[in-house]
């Protein structure tokens, strides 16, 4: 029988799946996506003379593979996603906007995230003009209205029990290290409990691509899913 985790070392991790043509339509006002680019600036650039920073310039972003150039050094996060095949999509990007480090552990990007849809799909509308014009190449990438990506209130709300989550966890630790450390698999010790919820229901819901963690969190109810949240936020590395 396969091992769960030689499954694991053979499948390619991505971060989000492609919804499909009816997720997203057009919208998004560039003036305004501009005024939130300026939450970026600190890190990225766009536009003409561009270079990278403290994170890479943004040029190009549309339907580019997270990760990609050559020339910047990403964290190992980055890497593993990329090498898994995540592209930046509108869909994508929405997704990753919203909370970065539901998406992408252990990234070296201390932005918590744009929980205002508008300001996302506006950032989103600002940064597809430095990508090919979708007026000039039919199939490329619009500019795009996100769908909803947040859990329901009640669900975050959900007080886990460590102890239950203890008894759960076997099967994470089959693959995730309970000492936290990263032996080519995230380390999932001491996440803050809501960034491991949103995660969990990003792949029960099938947003996050990684077959294995959707079968494992599709057997998962929410209660279960709030105690192995509890139990790992406190287990020490």
């Amino acid at each position: 029988m396969v091992r769960v985790t030689q499954i694991l070392g053979a499948v390619l991790v991505a971060g989000l799946a492609v919804l499909g043509g009816n997720a997203f339509a057009q919208g998004g006002d560039v003036d305004k996506g501009a005024k939130v680019f300026k939450k970026c600036k600190g890190c990225h650039q766009v536009g003409k003379d561009a270079t990278h920073r403290i994170g890479p310039h943004l040029n190009g972003l549309f339907g580019r593979v997270a990760g990609s150039y050559e020339d910047f050094k990403y964290s190992k996060g980055f890497k593993r996603i990329g090498s898994g095949g995540l592209e930046w999509h509108a869909d994508t990007l929405d997704a990753f906007l919203e909370n970065p480090r539901s998406m992408i552990s252990r990234t070296r990007m201390s932005f918590p995230g744009l929980k205002d849809a508008e300001d996302r799909e506006n950032l989103i509308a600002y940064l597809r003009k430095f990508s090919d014009n979708p007026a000039d190449i039919p199939e490329a990438d619009p500019t795009a209205v996100g769908v909803d990506h947040d859990v329901d209130a009640a669900i975050l709300a959900l007080k886990g029990d460590p102890e239950y989550g203890q008894y759960l966890s076997g099967e994470c630790t089959t693959c995730h290290l309970a000492t936290g450390a990263d032996n080519g698999i995230p380390s999932i010790v001491l996440w803050p409990e809501e960034d491991f919820v949103l995660a969990m229901h990003a792949y029960k819901s099938k947003h996050r691509i990684h077959p294995v963690m959707q079968m494992i969190a599709g057997r998962l109810g929410d209660e279960e899913i709030a105690a192995l949240a509890a139990y790992f936020a406190i287990l020490e590395e």
